[in-house]
């Protein structure tokens, strides 16, 4: 069985490069074949150039392709290895069209896995672990009042005037500040239209606590289902965000108003201008560490009485071996092939699994890659 894995872009490495280094039998799929050889040529000499139409003559029963690709890809490649018999690993959100293919692949026997980076991902382990672990502690009580915080982000080790750096193009961290977002607070639903509006401080229990300003992301609701709440649980809080270096509001506030105004092709274009200046202005210096720092949080309240709180803390950085933000995309997607290959992922479309010998397997692999990994009892 082949792995074959799309793409050899920043974060796609430390992943692809474990595998190759276990013996696997994988062949590496990239535009250029330049970059890929320059990533990878001192392990394999599998490489190459990518075509759609080429790859799919070349995936057989049993196979897996991975995609670190553009998003728009995800969909025809995991079509592809379903007609083919082969299963889809991405660390990308799982779109409309992707669940669409669930039947499709439960019927072939397809593993089709999806979210299994980090943000989504790893933050998707914690939430099932800490969520089990509610479930068979004595505090658990359906009439408990549960308050659930992730907030996860990928921010500069040494803070600069900005309050952010670019390992990457920002014309899509530009776009994310045009989306909206829908959360849980005060036990209701928050529309949120931009992510300055919604905008709060959050403390994480680090070894030294530090406070960063968070916001919410996307549409939390969902994940409700995904993470194994019932229905009739009564939800105070339930919010997945994204984690910024406090001050960081207010370093971008000129950005916030002139993204508001922008519209058409004109504000795309516009937009472009933006992303480019960002880029020469404040990406990261050739072995300049980032750092990613993530917190996912399960409290139960009965009345005035807190009676369960457990937060996961995480805290990582790069090093001579890399980006922090690399590691940690990119080896759980590795993680999640040799799962697949084991058969241990059952088939459909499914995210980062929940199954708990698998959540704690890929949670202790999570304590290597990260220079900080704690579960703090705020209870004691």
């Amino acid at each position: 069985m082949t792995i074959h894995w799309c793409g050899t872009g920043l974060s796609a490495l430390p992943g692809l490069r474990r595998l190759i280094s276990a013996g696997q039998d994988v062949t590496v799929w990239n535009r250029t074949l330049e970059t890929a050889q320059k990533a990878v040529g001192d392990l394999t000499n599998r490489v190459r150039a990518f075509d759609f139409d080429t790859l799919s003559a070349e995936v057989t029963e049993g196979d897996v392709v991975v995609s670190m690709l553009p998003g728009d890809w995800h969909v025809p490649l995991a079509e592809m290895c379903i007609n083919k018999g082969a299963h889809f690993v991405s660390s990308s959100y799982i779109s409309p069209e992707m669940r669409d293919l669930h039947a499709k692949a439960l019927l072939r026997g397809v593993s089709c896995v999806n979210e299994i980076g980090l943000d989504p991902g790893i933050d998707h382990l914690m939430a099932h672990h800490l969520v089990a672990e509610y479930r068979a502690s004595d505090a658990f009580n359906p009439e408990n009042d549960l308050s659930f915080l992730s907030y996860c982000g990928g921010i500069p080790k040494h803070p600069n005037p900005f309050r952010y750096k670019f390992s990457w193009s920002p014309l899509g961290v530009l776009k994310a500040l045009r989306s909206p977002s829908r959360s849980i607070r005060d036990f209701k639903e928050l529309n949120v239209a931009r992510p300055w509006d919604a905008l709060s401080s959050y403390t994480a229990p680090l070894p030294d606590p530090e406070t960063f300003e968070v916001y919410p992301n996307r549409d939390s609701v969902p994940f409700l289902d995904d993470y194994g709440f019932e229905p009739s649980w009564r939800v105070k809080e339930f919010v997945r965000g994204t984690l910024r270096l406090d001050g960081w509001s207010r370093a971008w506030s000129d950005v916030f108003a002139e993204i508001e105004t922008l519209e058409g092709d004109a504000g795309e274009a516009r937009m472009r201008e933006m992303s480019d200046a960002f880029w020469r202005q404040n990406a990261y210096d050739k072995g300049e560490p980032d750092r990613v720092v993530l917190c996912v949080s399960l409290k139960a309240e009965r009345g005035e009485d807190v009676v369960w709180h457990k937060t996961f803390v995480m805290d990582a950085w790069g090093d001579e071996h890399g980006t922090a933000m690399a590691r940690l995309v990119s080896i759980p997607v590795s993680m999640a092939v040799e799962a697949v290959l084991a058969g241990e992922i059952p088939p459909g479309v499914s995210p980062a699994p929940s199954d708990p010998a698998l959540v704690e397997r890929f949670l202790d692999k999570v304590g290597d890659l990260a220079q900080h990994l704690q579960v703090v009892d705020h209870l004691g």
